[in-house]
């Protein structure tokens, strides 16, 4: 997917809440706005050079989003509405080697009171549900990096589903170009892993996948291990 930011750089100073945070840029201290609401502890430190674009409107509170942070020489998109937009992309490529078969993909799509992120249609009927990853230790991923009240019940969605006799797929989409597999945080949320270990037994796959990301582009590149009990 290629990134047509008008992009600034600036230096990291503070968050002041989930969405909103001080960035230095050119030596002036800007509002900016947060595009994930996790806790991204690990990555939004003092001084870490960030991303954003700049998105001058009367009816905004900023002028800026915050769409990538560098660690250790990389850069990593922290941008939570990118992850869908690139995993369609990967399906009509042919880069997630698990869903090439299907060629009709409509988003935001409804089962019963719930909704997934995608239904394909091919040989059978797919719903996937997508979430992204940032949170990194040791080269591992893991999700989600705080509570996450709407993840557990997306999982027991699918399982109905999946019992209904639908495919189901939860998709882990890592925009970390350091992580090297995945798991659920136990630590962080032992009930969403617990959900997400049943679901498995139950028939719903889970699939991680990671990315290129540069600033001009991020495009799934490599499948990568799950492991439920890391």
């Amino acid at each position: 997917m290629r990134l047509n930011y008008n992009m600034v750089f600036g230096r990291f100073i503070k968050k002041i809440n989930r969405f909103i945070a001080y960035v230095n840029i050119e030596g002036y201290s800007h509002q900016v706005h947060i595009m994930n609401t996790g806790r991204l502890g690990e990555l939004l430190v003092e001084d870490a050079e960030v991303m954003l674009s700049h998105e001058p409107s009367k009816a905004r509170k900023t002028e800026y989003d915050l769409r990538m942070v560098k660690k250790d020489g990389i850069w990593i998109s922290i941008d939570s509405q990118l992850p869908n937009k690139i995993v369609e992309e990967g399906i009509k490529l042919g880069l997630v080697e698990e869903l090439k078969e299907y060629r009709e993909i409509t988003r935001e799509s409804f089962y019963g009171k719930s909704r997934f992120d995608f239904r394909l249609q091919g040989k059978d009927t797919c719903f996937v549900e997508v979430k992204g990853v940032t949170l990194e230790r040791d080269g591992w991923g893991y999700f989600p990096d705080a509570p996450t009240d709407r993840g557990k019940k997306h999982i027991e969605e699918m399982i109905m589903a999946v019992k209904e006799g639908y495919r189901g797929v939860i998709m882990f989409l890592i925009q970390h170009p350091a992580i090297n597999g995945l798991s659920p945080n136990k630590v962080m949320d032992e009930a969403f892993t617990n959900k997400l270990i049943f679901a498995k037994e139950q028939g719903v796959e889970i699939l991680a996948y990671g990315c290129k990301v540069s600033l001009e582009e991020i495009i799934i590149d490599r499948k990568l291990p799950v492991d439920l009990y890391k």
